[in-house]
């Protein structure tokens, strides 16, 4: 018989998604083998100028990376944070307009499980339909302490921001307009992460050879050193990322993220090989 591969379970998605496949597909292993292009509810519509009018001229990665910085900046008044709303004198810990995209990356990158994270893996859930399912602690019910800090964090995060999560949507859609310019045949990039032990993943099947399929968060930090993922684990987990699921990675904008090689990727049903447990 042929293999049947899981889809992801009704528990880990939401019936509605902000993209142009449902999260029971997405999600699914069967995606992870054979992905096709994930695009956001009217963003290539809606920032056609960039996406079609400005990129395409532009031929090496720190021109286009230094376009999408100013676009970003002008689009959503970055630096001029009285036009986007920001009334002169009024503290900014109460207002957050400065809450932007880049830091929100920097805050993921120093604490996933931060007011940062809360709002990345929010995003996800938004755009995707994956649930998230860790933060500070599994996230196993709406009624565990941690479901109920990961929402009040995740409100923190957005309120009294300058349009972010619409910030994030062109971060996700500009990093796969740069990844199709630079890898155009590719359909996958293969990444590691250091794990010390499995019971800290949702497990749905063990299969030979050091391989398994499991579900993994919504949003989770890899790297494509072997060498670097094998300083956070004992173990090293290895997966096929499928590219459209490819949120950002720290050599897409300059300085954008401190981990080397960094690759944050949206999650589902994976199979992964595991050595050293």
């Amino acid at each position: 018989m042929p293999d049947i591969l899981p889809s992801l379970p009704r528990s880990a998605r939401l019936p509605l998604n902000r993209c142009n496949l449902p999260a029971v597909i997405l999600g699914s292993l069967t995606y992870q083998t054979h992905p096709v292009p994930l695009q956001l509810d009217s963003v290539d519509d809606l920032h056609s100028a960039l996406f079609s009018g400005m990129l395409p001229s532009l031929d090496t990665h720190p021109q286009r990376a230094e376009r999408f910085i100013d676009y970003m900046s002008v689009h959503f008044c970055l630096e001029h944070l009285e036009d986007a709303g920001l009334t002169p004198g009024r503290r900014r810990r109460k207002y957050r307009t400065n809450a932007n995209y880049l830091r929100m990356v920097r805050g993921w990158s120093f604490d996933s499980d931060g007011r940062e994270g809360a709002v990345l893996k929010h995003w996800a859930e938004t755009r995707f339909g994956l649930l998230a399912r860790y933060h500070g602690g599994v996230l196993n019910g709406h009624d565990s302490d941690a479901y109920h800090q990961y929402l009040v964090e995740g409100a923190q995060g957005l309120y009294a921001t300058n349009a972010l999560e619409s910030q994030l949507d062109l971060l996700y859609t500009y990093c796969q307009y740069e990844l199709a310019r630079q890898f155009p045949e590719a359909s996958h990039v293969t990444l590691y992460r250091g794990i010390n032990r499995l019971d800290g993943h949702e497990l749905l099947e063990r299969l030979s050879g050091g391989r398994y399929r499991v579900i993994l968060n919504n949003l989770n930090s890899f790297t494509r050193s072997r060498e670097r993922a094998d300083e956070f684990g004992d173990s090293i987990l290895e997966t096929r990322v499928p590219l459209p699921k490819v949120f950002f990675y720290n050599r897409l904008l300059p300085g954008m993220l401190k981990g080397e090689d960094e690759y944050v990727v949206i999650g589902g049903v994976y199979e992964v090989q595991i050595s050293g447990l």
